[in-house]
C-alpha cells in the first residue's frame, strides 16, 4: 500500500543524500545516533527541507519538543511551552500580551526575538490561518497540545522552503495521526503559593481503522480553562514596590547627573499617586489648593502626601494607602480563557499509490482580560460653587481658598468597572489533499496536491468604556430648585448661563447626574448615561491552493556521493482581513479617537524549487559532502516581486565530525495591517526627551527642547498613557534578511548515544517594515543637529498650558534594520545503566544560548541611532535548559532547569548614554528554576503523570515590570511569577 511503497522511496532517497546531523531540543535520544535502518525509516520526516532525509540529514539547526516534554509543562497553552525555549522570545505569548486588547489571549511565537510576524508558524507543514488581525501571526492556543506528536523549530532563515515570514525561522508543529482506540486525558496545574492561578485540561481521543486497513478516522474534543490571575495576587506584588528619584541625584545640575556613580533611583516599597484614586481627588496637583479626597462613603479627608518623588505623578508613600493609586491594582497577569475544541482527521488509501486526507478543526475561545477603569488624570473639574454632591463644609474650605468657581479633578472610574476586553475568538480550518506516488520509466515522484481554508472570527468588547461628552454633562450637576434633588445642569434652565452649551454627546435629554465622591454611589441608570461597551469584530480567512514534487536522479544522473534530490512546487495564497466597529464608537464618543473599521487583503502565487547535490561518500576526508540549494520566487498584489534563496553546505570529513553552512535570504511581504490599515487611535507610554531627567541623554536636546518653548527643569507628566494615531502604508514593499549559520556536530564513536552540537547563527534583516515607535518619533524631534527636526515634531502634539505630549502620529514605514548573533549550544547523551552494573536508562539533555548581539535601528540609514537589547530584562545574555530523565521499568523520574542570566534594567545601548546609574536596582539577578515530573504506567492502559514546577519558589522581585523601564514592557513574561505549583494527569487508553 502506499504508505510502504513511500517510506521505502524516502529510505533510498535519504541513504543517497546523507547530510548531517539536525539539533535536537528533545528527551528523546533516537537522533543521537542511528543504529539500523528500522530507525531510519521511523524518522524520514524532517522540517527545513522538502526534501526526505534521514533525521540526520537537516541542513538547517532544528530544535525538537516532544510531545513528552510538552505533557510536563502542566499548561495547555502551547504558546507559553515555546516561550521557554531559549531560542523563542516571550514578548507574544498569553502573559505577554496581557495588556492588549485586540491580541488578548493570544499566543504566537517570537523566534530569535525579531517579532512574530517574522517567524512563520506551520502544522504539519502546512500553513495555519492567523488569530491577530491583519496579520499573519498564528495563535498556538489554537492549537491542542493533546494532539502534539513533536514541535520542530528551525532556526534561520526559512522562506526560500516555506515562503514569505519565515525570516527569522519556522516553526513546524507534527500533529499525530492514524490512532486507533479510545483516549482520554484528564490534567490539572495549581498553584501553592496563593496566587490562584490553576489550569483544567479534558480532552477525549477517538480513533478506528477500516476492515482493509486502508482508512483511518479519528475525532477529538477539548475542554480547557485557564483562570484568571491578577498582578496583585502575585507574590511580588502587594509592596507597590517601585523607584524613586535619589534626592542627591536630583540636587544636582541635569549636566552633571551622568556618570557620577551616583545612582538615579532609589527602590522603595508603596509607590503610587497621590493624585488619582476611585474616590476623586480635587485639585490634584501641587500649587492649585487643598488636595481633598473622599472616603468610600463621600467623606471629604486631606489627601496624604508622598515622601520622595519618582516623577510628578508618582512618588512612595510610608503604607498602603486606600487612597493612593498604584500601578498594580487592576491589571491582569493572565487572563481568563476557556477553550472548547473539536477536530477530526482521516486519511484513505485509494490505491496502493494515491492517498486521499483532510483534517477539520473548530476552536471557540473566550477570553475576559481586565485592564485599568476609565480614568481622567486632572482634566475634569468640579464646579464648586453649586455642584449638587459636595458638601457643605469642603464647598465653603474651597471658596474660602478663593476657588468658587471650577477646580480641577481627577477619578478613577473603579465603580463603573474595569475595562475589561473579552474576546468571543473562533476559528475555523480544514486541510484536504491528495498524496502518494507515481514512477516515470524508473523515476519514482512523490507528490501532494492540497487545500487549506481557514478562518477565525473574534468579537472583542471592551466592556465599560467612559463616554466622556455624557461623564462631563452628568458631573456638571445642580439642585433642581423645581425638586430639590440633583440634576444635571443641562435639564436646569434656571442654571445655565447665557453661554451654556449641553457637553452630552448623545441621548442628552436623558443625562442623570453623576456623584464623583466616594465609591458606587450611582445608580444603574448613571452607569448606563456614562459607559458604554465598544464592539469591534475581526474576520480573518486564509485560503491556499499547493503542489509539491519530489523525486531523485538515480535512474539517469548519479554524482560521486549519490543522485540529486530535487523538490519543487507552486502556491497560491489569498489573505483577507477586516474589523468592523460599531457605529457608536466609530462617530469617537468613546475616550479613543475615532475608530473606522479597516481591512484589506491581498494574494500570491509562488513557485519554488529545491535540490540536494551529494557531491562525495566513503572517500578519504568526505564520509559526506553535499550542498543544496532553494530558490523560491513570489509575486504579491499588493508588494511586487519577491525573491529568496538559499544554499547549504554539508561535509562530515569523519564519521564521527560534521560540519554545516547554510547562507540564505529571506523575505516578508507587508501583511494587510501593515499595508492597508487606516488612521486608528491607540495609546503608548512614553519618556519625554524635553523632561529634566532625560534632557542630558543627548547633546542636541537642550537646544533643540529649549526652541519648542519648553522651559528648564521641565517635569513631564510621563507616567500615563498618551494618545497615538496610526495606519498603514499601500507603497510598503518586502523586506529582505541576510541570515547564515555554521556549526559542527560531534557523534563520537567510542561514546554511543552522545552527540553535541555547536551553531553560530548571524540574521541581519533591512528594509524592515516598521511602525515608527512612539519614543523612536518623540526623541527624533529633538535629538537632531541643527534644530528640532520638522517632519517628527509634526507629528506630535503637546499641552500648550503644561508642554506635556498629548498625542503622536506614526505609521508604517520600509526604514529599519535588526541584527540579531548568537550561539547555540547542545548536548545529548543516552546510556543504559546496566553497564554500571545499576538498573534503569539515564538520558541528558542540555541546550545553551549565547546571544551576542540583539540590535534594532530604528532608521537604517542612521548606523549611530542604534538601540541595543542583548542582556536587557527578558532577553539576557545567557539562558540554558536542563533535561534529566531517569526511566525503571514502569517509571520515568525527570528533572528539568531553567537558567536566565542576570539582565539589565536599564537601556544598554552605550550611544544613549545607559548606564547603572540610571535604574533603581540596575540589574535582576540570574534566575535558575527546577522543576521536578514523574511518570507511571499504571497498568498497559493508565498512565498517570505527576509533577511541580519551580520547586523552591524562585521568582524575580517585585521591580521585574517596566517601572522606568517601558521598552521592557510585554518581555516580563520571560520569567516565572506564578511561583511553585503542582500538576496531575491521568491518561486512560483503550486498543
Amino acid at each position: 500500500m502506499y504508505i510502504k511503497s513511500k517510506l521505502a522511496k524516502s529510505v533510498r532517497l535519504a541513504m543517497a543524500l546523507g547530510l548531517t546531523s539536525t539539533v535536537a531540543f528533545t528527551s528523546n535520544m533516537a537522533s543521537a545516533q542511528q543504529a539500523d535502518e528500522e530507525a531510519s525509516v521511523e524518522k524520514i520526516q524532517v522540517t527545513g527541507s522538502r526534501i526526505a532525509r534521514t533525521e540526520l540529514a537537516a541542513p538547517s539547526p532544528t530544535l525538537t519538543v516532544s510531545a513528552e516534554e510538552i505533557a510536563r509543562f502542566g499548561t495547555p497553552d502551547l504558546g507559553s511551552i515555546l516561550a521557554e525555549l531559549p531560542a523563542i522570545g516571550a514578548g507574544s505569548s498569553l502573559i505577554g500580551n496581557n495588556n492588549s486588547n485586540a491580541n488578548a489571549g493570544l499566543s504566537s511565537p517570537d523566534l530569535r526575538n525579531l517579532g512574530v510576524n517574522r517567524t512563520l508558524t506551520l502544522v504539519n507543514g502546512k500553513r495555519h490561518v492567523a488569530g491577530q488581525q491583519g496579520t499573519t501571526a498564528v495563535d498556538t492556543g489554537t492549537i491542542p497540545a493533546a494532539l502534539i506528536e513533536r514541535v520542530d523549530v528551525v532556526t534561520g532563515g526559512a522562506s526560500a522552503i516555506y515562503g514569505s515570514d519565515a525570516v527569522s525561522g519556522a516553526i513546524n508543529i507534527v500533529l499525530r495521526d492514524d490512532f486507533e482506540g479510545i483516549q482520554f486525558n484528564a490534567n490539572g496545574n495549581r498553584g501553592t503559593e496563593g496566587v490562584g492561578n490553576q489550569n483544567f485540561n479534558y480532552n477525549a481521543l477517538l480513533g478506528a481503522n477500516t476492515d482493509d486497513g486502508r482508512g483511518n478516522v479519528t475525532f477529538f474534543a477539548e475542554y480547557q480553562r485557564i483562570t484568571e490571575v491578577q498582578e496583585t495576587d502575585l507574590q511580588i506584588a502587594g509592596r507597590g514596590q517601585g523607584s524613586v528619584l535619589n534626592p542627591e541625584e536630583a540636587a544636582l545640575a541635569p549636566a552633571d547627573r551622568e556618570e557620577n556613580g551616583i545612582p538615579d533611583f532609589l527602590v522603595r516599597d508603596f509607590v503610587g499617586s497621590e493624585f488619582i484614586n476611585n474616590f476623586g481627588v480635587i485639585n490634584p496637583f501641587p500649587g492649585q489648593g487643598s488636595r481633598i479626597t473622599f472616603l468610600p462613603d463621600g467623606t471629604p479627608i486631606d489627601q496624604v502626601n508622598r515622601i520622595d518623588t519618582n516623577s510628578f505623578a508618582f512618588g512612595n508613600f510610608s503604607e498602603r494607602f486606600d487612597s493612593v493609586f498604584f500601578g498594580e491594582d487592576f491589571r491582569n497577569f493572565v487572563p481568563e480563557q476557556v477553550t472548547l475544541t473539536l477536530a477530526s482527521s482521516g486519511r484513505y488509501d485509494i490505491t496502493d499509490n494515491i492517498r486521499f486526507y483532510g483534517d477539520f478543526k473548530f476552536v471557540d475561545k473566550d477570553i475576559a482580560q481586565q485592564f485599568q477603569p476609565s480614568f481622567d488624570f486632572g482634566g475634569l473639574v468640579i464646579n464648586v460653587t453649586d455642584n449638587a454632591f459636595l458638601d457643605d463644609a469642603t464647598r465653603q474650605r474651597l471658596i474660602g481658598e478663593g476657588q468658587a468657581g471650577l477646580v480641577p479633578f481627577s477619578r478613577f472610574n473603579g465603580d463603573l468597572g474595569n475595562r475589561s476586553a473579552a474576546n468571543d475568538r473562533q476559528l475555523f480550518r480544514i486541510v484536504t489533499g491528495f498524496e502518494g506516488e507515481f514512477t516515470l520509466s524508473e523515476t519514482s515522484f512523490d507528490f501532494d496536491v492540497f487545500y487549506n481554508y481557514g478562518q477565525t472570527n473574534n468579537v472583542r468588547i471592551t466592556e465599560n468604556t467612559l463616554v466622556p461628552t455624557n461623564f462631563n454633562a452628568a458631573l456638571d450637576s445642580v439642585i433642581d430648585p423645581a425638586t430639590g434633588q440633583a440634576a444635571c445642569r443641562s435639564q436646569v434652565p434656571s442654571a445655565q448661563d447665557d453661554d451654556f452649551e449641553d457637553q452630552a454627546g448623545v441621548n442628552g435629554d436623558q443625562c442623570v447626574p453623576f456623584n464623583p465622591f466616594g465609591f458606587g454611589r450611582n445608580g444603574q441608570d448613571v452607569v448606563d448615561f456614562v459607559s458604554t461597551d465598544a464592539t469591534r469584530e475581526d474576520e480573518i480567512s486564509q485560503e491556499i491552493f499547493g503542489a509539491t514534487l519530489a523525486f531523485d536522479t538515480e535512474e539517469f544522473l548519479n554524482l560521486p556521493g549519490g543522485a540529486i534530490g530535487v523538490a519543487l512546487g507552486y502556491e497560491y495564497r489569498e489573505e483577507t482581513s477586516d474589523t468592523t466597529t460599531d457605529s457608536f464608537t466609530q462617530t469617537g464618543l468613546t475616550q479613543n479617537a475615532a475608530t473606522p473599521d479597516s481591512g484589506g487583503s491581498f494574494d500570491v502565487e509562488e513557485y519554488f524549487i529545491e535540490v540536494n547535490l551529494p557531491l562525495l561518500s566513503d572517500v578519504f576526508l568526505a564520509q559526506e559532502l553535499s550542498i543544496g540549494g532553494a530558490f523560491r520566487t513570489a509575486d504579491y498584489s499588493h508588494a511586487g516581486n519577491a525573491d529568496a534563496w538559499q544554499v547549504n553546505l554539508s561535509w562530515a570529513p569523519i564519521e564521527d565530525i560534521r560540519l554545516r553552512y547554510t547562507l540564505s535570504e529571506s523575505v516578508r511581504a507587508p501583511n494587510v495591517n501593515e499595508a492597508f490599515s487606516p488612521q486608528a487611535p491607540g495609546f503608548a507610554n512614553i519618556n519625554d526627551p524635553c523632561d529634566a531627567d532625560n534632557i542630558a541623554n543627548d547633546d542636541d536636546r537642550v537646544a533643540n527642547c529649549a526652541a519648542l518653548g519648553i522651559p528648564a527643569g521641565f517635569q513631564a507628566n510621563d507616567n500615563v498613557s498618551v494618545d497615538t494615531i496610526s495606519g498603514g502604508n499601500p507603497d510598503l514593499f518586502a523586506e529582505t534578511a541576510d541570515s547564515f549559520t555554521v556549526g559542527a556536530v560531534w557523534t563520537p564513536s567510542f561514546v554511543e548515544n552522545f552527540s553535541i552540537t555547536l551553531d553560530y547563527y548571524d540574521i541581519e534583516i533591512e528594509d524592515a517594515i516598521t511602525n515608527v515607535a512612539t519614543q523612536a518619533i518623540v526623541d527624533n524631534c529633538v535629538d537632531s543637529s541643527g534644530g528640532p527636526d520638522t517632519g517628527f515634531c509634526s507629528q506630535i502634539d503637546r499641552d500648550p498650558v503644561t508642554n506635556d505630549v498629548t498625542l503622536v502620529r506614526s505609521g508604517f514605514i520600509n526604514a529599519s534594520a535588526l541584527t540579531t548573533k548568537g550561539v547555540d549550544l547542545q548536548l545529548l547523551y543516552r546510556t543504559d545503566l546496566e553497564r554500571f552494573k545499576l538498573p534503569g536508562e539515564l538520558r541528558f539533555n542540555v541546550f545553551v544560548n549565547r546571544l551576542l548581539e540583539l540590535d534594532n535601528f530604528q532608521f537604517q540609514n542612521r548606523p549611530d541611532e542604534i538601540d541595543e537589547f542583548a542582556g536587557e530584562l527578558g532577553t539576557p545574555d545567557v539562558q540554558w535548559r536542563t533535561n534529566i530523565d531517569y526511566r525503571i521499568d514502569d517509571w520515568n523520574f525527570n528533572w528539568t532547569s531553567r537558567f536566565l542570566d542576570r539582565s539589565a534594567r536599564f537601556d544598554v545601548t552605550p550611544i544613549s548614554g545607559g548606564t547603572p546609574e540610571d535604574a533603581a536596582a540596575p540589574f535582576l539577578g540570574s534566575i535558575w528554576t527546577h522543576d521536578l515530573n514523574v511518570t507511571y504506567n499504571l497498568s498497559d492502559n493508565v498512565r498517570i503523570f505527576a509533577g511541580m514546577r519551580n520547586v523552591f519558589n524562585k521568582v524575580p522581585d517585585g521591580l521585574l515590570g517596566n517601572i522606568g523601564f517601558p521598552r521592557a514592557q510585554g518581555r516580563q513574561a520571560l520569567y516565572d511569577l506564578e511561583g511553585r505549583r503542582v500538576n496531575l494527569g491521568v491518561q486512560v487508553t483503550f486498543q
